[in-house]
């Protein structure tokens, strides 16, 4: 694919993510994804010949790719698991205020929408928690009960997450961090 069909491409999982992320699933409609990245509608479906959940499917995996990056980022820097935990709160906390509490979890919506009944969108949402789960897993390496601990704390961020979201601010994400910091210790 030449750089052209690369930027074309990009352009429509951008205006995907972003309209997902924002109206989940159902607002992210096909004509909107087209107005929104000024792409052709007939690159949409050259791009993504699996149609708008191929185009979800793989919005979601990047988007969490993105996410689990930042993860990474914050376990290098070597903190505490009560510290990398409360600056992954922190760093989603920050992305959701700053978006107008739009912008909370880039899978949650979708997996809640979708995947009861569409394979390739439960695949999709499961792969991006999976390795969310594996980067908290890595980060509590040693813990005698890393794997419920990971689990565990993905259900706490997310929880906070759509509680911030619903309440139109930052309280929950604090009140978990400090629960999380009391569960570590």
């Amino acid at each position: 694919m030449g750089q052209k069909g690369a930027e074309t491409r990009d352009r429509l999982l951008d205006a995907t993510q972003d309209l997902v992320e924002t109206g989940g699933y159902a607002g992210a409609g096909l004509n909107q994804v087209i107005a929104l990245s000024g792409a052709p509608r007939g690159s949409l479906y050259f791009h993504f010949p699996g149609g708008k959940d191929q185009l979800v499917g793989e919005s979601v995996r990047r988007a969490g790719r993105t996410i689990g990056d930042a993860l990474a980022g914050l376990a290098d820097a070597g903190p505490s698991v009560a510290e990398f935990v409360d600056g992954v709160l922190r760093l989603l906390g920050d992305r959701l205020e700053e978006s107008g509490w739009r912008r909370g979890c880039p899978v949650a919506t979708v997996a809640l929408e979708t995947a009861a009944t569409s394979d390739p969108l439960q695949e999709a949402c499961s792969e991006v928690y999976t390795a969310w789960e594996e980067a908290l897993r890595a980060r509590l390496d040693g813990h005698p009960d890393a794997d419920d601990l990971a689990v565990t704390i993905l259900a706490l961020v997310e929880g906070a997450l759509l509680l911030a979201r619903a309440h139109r601010n930052r309280e929950p994400l604090n009140r978990v961090a400090r629960q999380i910091a009391t569960l570590l210790s």
